[in-house]
């Protein structure tokens, strides 16, 4: 990690010396001087567990320097993406900065408690499209929610075996905290669109991960069969969402939490034409005979 982190430094001396006369000694200084800023403004932000009360009151006086400083490059950096027109990961940098000054250090004490644990109360399994963002349209905080995206927010069946997504279920069951899974589908799908097209032109692994939704295109076809590809489409999207969770009912340690109580599942659709939320719950009843031991309430939607 040392030697990466050098490479960059140690680039940009070489190039400025090609334009120009620099001198070892002169490099070598640089590299010193610029390692010494980065020490310094690293030991400034630290927290020292065990200090006594006075020395507690210097390194608040010198956190708050820091801050001073840190908001100033903040504003300057605010001043030169907009003069000169930034943009890759230089504006990643800035939106950063922008972050950490009006959020982090606004909110310290809620983000020293999340540095020690994290106990979140939603799990999240949405999809990778880029227009579609729960942390964004649901207002969701740090430390609020565990997430899981993947394409077309599917959950494979626990029987399909290791994938990121199944260790992502494992794993949130383990968290106490989290009472309510939320899968979110989306309009405008690319892999239910790919899904429903069944063209089979799609790469291997695309093809072998669209599989997990194949009930929901076979379904989807037998009922809406007559509508517009467009509109199968629509219905593959939340028809996909339902079979998401009845797969995480699969999973011993979900179904286990659900059956006593105290997690429930809950399916969503995101409609971005219209700005539009549908939202409904899962309702198992694994104690009904002689009928559907799963159904669906509290449907809403949110505009």
């Amino acid at each position: 990690m040392a030697s990466l982190l050098r490479a960059p430094l140690s680039s940009r001396i070489s190039k400025l010396s090609d334009k120009e006369s620099v001198d070892a000694p002169f490099a070598k200084s640089l590299i010193n001087d610029r390692r010494m800023k980065q020490c310094k403004s690293l030991s400034t932000g630290l927290t020292v567990r065990g200090l006594n009360q006075s020395n507690r009151g210097h390194l608040a006086k010198a956190s708050k320097d820091s801050m001073d400083i840190e908001s100033t490059t903040v504003a300057e950096n605010k001043v030169v993406g907009r003069n000169q027109g930034i943009g890759g990961v230089e504006v990643l940098k800035n939106r950063f900065l922008e972050f950490k000054e009006s959020n982090y250090l606004s909110n310290s004490k809620h983000y020293e408690k999340l540095a020690e644990a994290q106990e979140p109360k939603y799990f999240v399994i949405a999809c990778c499209d880029s227009r579609v963002c729960p942390t964004k349209i649901l207002g969701l905080q740090p430390g609020e929610s565990f997430t899981v995206r993947n394409i077309a927010n599917l959950v494979p069946p626990y029987e399909h075996g290791p994938s990121e997504t199944t260790s992502a279920v494992e794993f949130a069951s383990t968290f106490s905290s989290i009472r309510d899974i939320i899968v979110i589908g989306h309009s405008r799908c690319g892999g239910i669109n790919a899904l429903m097209r069944n063209s089979g032109d799609n790469g291997k692994c695309i093809e072998g991960w669209l599989s997990v939704a194949k009930s929901a295109r076979i379904t989807t076809e037998a009922a809406y069969g007559y509508l517009s590809f467009e509109k199968q489409c629509q219905h593959c999207e939340m028809e996909s969402v339902n079979s998401s969770l009845l797969n995480l009912l699969t999973y011993p340690c979900i179904e286990k939490k659900v059956t006593e109580g105290v997690l429930n599942l809950h399916g969503g659709y995101y409609n971005f034409v219209d700005c539009s939320f549908e939202y409904w719950t899962l309702d198992y009843r694994p104690e009904l005979e002689g009928g559907s031991k799963y159904g669906f309430k509290n449907h809403s939607v949110w505009r």
